[in-house]
């Protein structure tokens, strides 16, 4: 139980305890067979190098978008002087003599663009949860997620793996309430988490699209308007209460207004109402609707309108109707 409790805690502080304090990512030419052979170690921790045919990207990985400029940056590195940080890998659950990467998919990627055949690998032991744990401290210490990775990462921790959110802090080294912020971008729908992973609308963005009926449609006003934080609340809020005048059903009372403002103005009108307040919208679909409006209302509304029950005074009816 002690040494589980060491372990967990290791894997908070980051991969250095698990590799040793190294330096960060540099090269370094790396001739050797085919066969998983010792290399020097760094920190008396023992390393090998293995093909690249036989590393896979571990399903547990949260990171799914890579840059495809940085990786041929890093390839052009890789390709002059090769690789030094080992990738951390465990031998594959599903496939003997196979190994799956718990972090340095990167490196990996990068390494068969720059065509290098093999590379450095720590070989350990670690749980399925250990895994996920793992890769998201890497990832986020390299801020290489995005948010709705990182929400995906601790949903997994929490639902797969029986974490709680605090748990799933204390482990990423982050607050309870990032950790509960972040998962809550998931109740986005999925159209909306696309334009956040793929960079469209930052979290301030985001944000107070969450519980928003019409979240899509505001997101894509965001993108197409190049709002602001500060502007994509506002909006958002323009939407909430729209969503609001719209839930209140309309009572016998209210519809029976509507008609009768409709036949004493010739035209369409709704009324909203959300317990407190709300407003009359008349429709026209022309400047001359829009005059012919204007003209019954500067007239108080009492013109002599001819409808369907025959002639009658607006200005009347519309007294009597409210």
């Amino acid at each position: 139980m002690n040494q589980d409790l060491g372990k967990r805690k290791n894997l908070g502080r980051g991969l250095s305890a698990l590799f040793g304090e190294q330096e960060p990512e540099v090269a370094v030419v790396v001739a050797a067979p085919i066969a998983a052979t010792p290399v020097a170690p760094a920190a008396s921790v023992p390393i090998t190098r293995l093909p690249v045919d036989l590393l896979a990207p571990s399903a547990l990985q949260p990171r799914r978008h890579f840059d495809e400029t940085a990786l041929a940056e890093l390839a052009s590195s890789i390709a002059e002087k090769g690789v030094l940080q080992p990738l951390l890998v465990r031998p594959d659950p599903n496939h003997a003599g196979r190994y799956e990467i718990i972090a340095g998919e990167r490196r990996w990627r990068a390494s068969q663009l720059a065509q290098v055949h093999e590379v450095p690998v720590h070989v350990t032991q670690l749980s399925d949860a250990e895994v996920l744990e793992v890769a998201l401290i890497e990832n986020l210490q390299r801020q290489d997620l995005t948010a709705v990775e990182e929400a995906r990462g601790y949903k997994r921790l929490v639902e797969d793996f029986g974490h709680t959110q605090e748990r799933v802090a204390e482990v990423v080294g982050k607050s309870r309430a990032h950790v509960a912020n972040t998962l809550r971008l998931l109740t986005l729908p999925r159209a909306v988490q696309d334009l956040l992973d793929n960079g469209q609308i930052s979290v301030g963005q985001a944000r107070p699209l969450i519980g928003l009926n019409d979240a899509e449609t505001a997101a894509k006003l965001i993108v197409k308007r190049g709002l602001s934080a500060r502007q994509a609340e506002r909006l958002a809020k323009g939407f909430g209460r729209k969503r609001r005048l719209a839930l209140v059903a309309k009572d016998t009372d209210t519809a029976a207004l509507e008609q009768s403002l409709a036949k004493a103005t010739g035209y369409k009108v709704n009324i909203a109402f959300d317990g407190k307040g709300g407003s009359v919208n008349i429709a026209y679909t022309s400047l001359e609707q829009l005059d012919d409006i204007v003209r019954r209302l500067s007239n108080g509304g009492r013109s002599k309108i001819q409808s369907d029950d025959g002639e009658f005074d607006a200005g009347t009816d519309l007294q009597r109707a409210s």
